[in-house]
This record gives C-alpha cells, structure tokens and sequence, in this order.
C-alpha cells in the first residue's frame, strides 16, 4: 500500500521566503554575514558590529523576520505534537508570528526604556544587540529543523523537547556572553541585575509558560 501523501504548501512556501531572506542577507551584507555564522563560537562579531548599530539595520531586519517566520514554523509543530492538529493552520501561523514579534520587540522597547530611565543608553543598546545576535541565529537553525521535522514527518515530543532544550541551551548562551562581558558593572550593581532579571528574562518566559499549559 502507498504511503500517504502529505501537502504542505504553505510550509513550502515559508521556509522558500525564509532561504530568500538569508540569501538577501547573505547577498547584501556578505562580510557580515559571514563573520555572523561563526556568532556562537567566535565573539569578534558581537564586538565588531555592536560598535556600527543602527535604529533600522537592514541586515538584523533580514534575519529578524526569518526568525518570525522560523518560530511560527516551529511553534506549529510543538502545537501540533501536543495538543493536536489546528483547526486553522494560517490562523494560527498568523498568531504565532504576531505573537512572537510583539514578544521580542516589546522586551526590547522594556529594555531600552529602561536604560533611558538609568541613563545607560549605550549598554542596553550593545546588550540587546548581543541576544537578539543569538536569537537570530537561531532563526538560522530552525530552517533545516524545519524542513526536517516537516518533510520526514517526525516531530514527535521527544524530539522537540531535545530541540527546546538545545534552543535554551543557545539562548543560554547568547545571555552568558552578555554577562561575562559586564560582570564587574553587574557586581557592583548586583541587586539591580538580579531584579532585572528576574523581571525581563525569567517571568515573561514563565508567564508564556503559564498560559501555554492553561490554553
């Protein structure tokens, strides 16, 4: 007996609008590009590119919306692995896209209003500079992930529960560089940074966690 055939026509066409996306990046900004693959391992690109930031970035703008895409992707699949087949598969690619983006870009305005407040415009700056970096990078690996998970039909919960951890792993990753790179100013301001992170890098994620277990 045949196996079943399995259409994915909208995933097809976002994980084509991803490849676009970097290969624009790549295109475009191929130094930068090139030294931003080699981010998790290598730090001259957090040092580097920090010092040159712009309001508007063209290269992180390319990288930011692939991460959008990439997330709503796999966000799908852990939705679909754990609570089962969506009613409105766009409805809900639309909502995990819009969510996501309000998500990061509202913990970056928090931040930036915060270093306003403080007058540490500039350490904010180079600091969410440096995860979103990280975070981009991820966008990076969910488009194999992706197309594996999709293609071979194997999103099963243990997968991605290893998948999430990696990504954590990753995001742990992006923070302690962060941190290393300040760990006199956080010493001597310990109380500050421990209600700060208490407040922006812990409680939103335990909040999405809340309601993602109540949904």
């Amino acid at each position: 007996m045949l196996r079943p055939i399995v259409f994915n026509e909208i995933f097809t066409i976002l994980l084509v609008i991803c490849l676009v996306l970097i290969a624009l990046a790549k295109v475009f900004f191929p130094k930068r590009f090139n030294d931003f693959i080699y981010v998790l391992g290598n730090f001259r690109y957090l040092k580097v590119y920090a010092r040159d930031q712009k309001f508007i970035d063209g290269f992180d703008a390319l990288l930011f919306t692939n991460l959008l895409v990439s997330g709503s992707i796999f966000g799908y699949l852990i939705y679909k692995s754990f609570v089962g087949e969506a009613e409105d598969v766009y409805t809900l690619l639309i909502k995990l896209f819009v969510g996501i983006g309000v998500f990061i870009l509202g913990k970056i305005l928090i931040e930036r209003l915060i270093g306003s407040l403080f007058n540490i415009d500039a350490l904010i700056d180079v600091y969410v500079f440096q995860k979103m970096s990280y975070k981009n990078f991820l966008g990076l690996l969910l488009i194999p992930i992706n197309a594996v998970l999709i293609y071979r039909n194997v999103p099963t919960e243990n997968i991605l529960q290893i998948l999430i951890v990696i990504f954590l792993l990753v995001n742990g990753i992006g923070l302690a560089s962060s941190f290393k790179t300040y760990q006199s100013l956080i010493k001597s301001n310990l109380f500050y940074f421990i209600l700060y992170l208490c407040a922006l890098e812990i409680s939103p994620y335990v909040i999405l966690y809340k309601l993602a277990i109540d949904a």
